[in-house]
């Protein structure tokens, strides 16, 4: 699917330039916090990954994955791991690099397919933190046996995902004030299930194009690579802003630990 990647690419490169809330990198008072001890990331829309989720963070070896945006890695990066984001927007990559800069960090990027991490060898890592972003590849088994590969034995993945309901309603579920209609099916792609109208102006408009994955495939596809899954909570966006968030949750996380 290299014709995709490439079409993701620039679309998320395109909301960089947009400023979409995803691309925003965190400010210096956050990065000058996280450096003593004080800080808070997200995998989905709004809840904080729990404390207790993380080890001590002094020396760890962390991949943020698919997690471009100058956000989870450099307050990570600030309360002292040793960071590697990893995405496949080079303007993504730009605003960590740029935090980086600006607030004298370490941290390393590395442009690519979520799915292929044939950069890292064999257990490189003590913790991976892949936010909602796996939505933007058609197969996600890849994505959790290529973690498994790099974590080291003990280590945890953190992955924020999106729920498949969220898939089965009308386009415009962010802003629709009265009905959800369900008009799709599960899983679900834009490629397959768009009206061919919205699809053409999707790819004509370089908007990112979506999967919803089953619940199957993202949480028993970390069981197959090899995971046991020891944390998991629930996310919505803000009901203002979306519909469905006053029915339903439809983000969730999980901790998965490599025995």
């Amino acid at each position: 699917m290299a014709d995709l990647r490439e079409l993701n690419k620039r679309a998320w490169d395109k909301l960089v330039a947009r400023g979409n809330r995803w691309t925003v990198a965190v400010s210096p008072e956050e990065i000058e916090a996280a450096r003593h001890g004080e800080w808070k990331i997200v995998l989905t829309p709004i809840r904080p990954v729990p404390a207790t989720w993380f080890p001590d963070l002094d020396g760890v070896r962390v991949l943020c994955l698919a997690s471009g945006g100058g956000q989870q890695g450099p307050i990570l990066a600030a309360a002292g791991a040793a960071v590697v984001v990893f995405d496949n927007s080079p303007r993504q990559l730009e605003q960590d690099r740029m935090v980086a800069v600006r607030d004298r960090l370490e941290i390393e990027t590395v442009e690519g397919d979520m799915a292929d991490l044939g950069v890292f060898e064999d257990q490189s890592f003590d913790l991976i933190v892949h936010p909602v972003s796996n939505c933007f590849v058609p197969d996600i088994q890849p994505v959790w046996d290529e973690a498994y590969r790099v974590l080291r034995s003990g280590g945890a993945l953190l992955t924020g995902f999106t729920n498949p309901v969220r898939y089965l309603f009308n386009d415009d579920i962010e802003h629709s004030s009265d009905q959800l209609q369900v008009v799709n099916t599960i899983p679900y792609s834009d490629l397959d299930q768009l009206p061919e109208n919205i699809r053409e102006n999707f790819l004509a408009e370089n908007e990112p194009i979506e999967f919803g994955h089953t619940l199957e495939d993202q949480i028993g596809g970390q069981l197959e690579a090899g995971f046991v899954i020891t944390g998991f909570y629930e996310d919505q966006n803000p009901p203002e802003e979306d519909h469905l968030s006053h029915h339903i949750a439809s983000f969730v996380a999980t901790r998965a630990l490599k025995p």
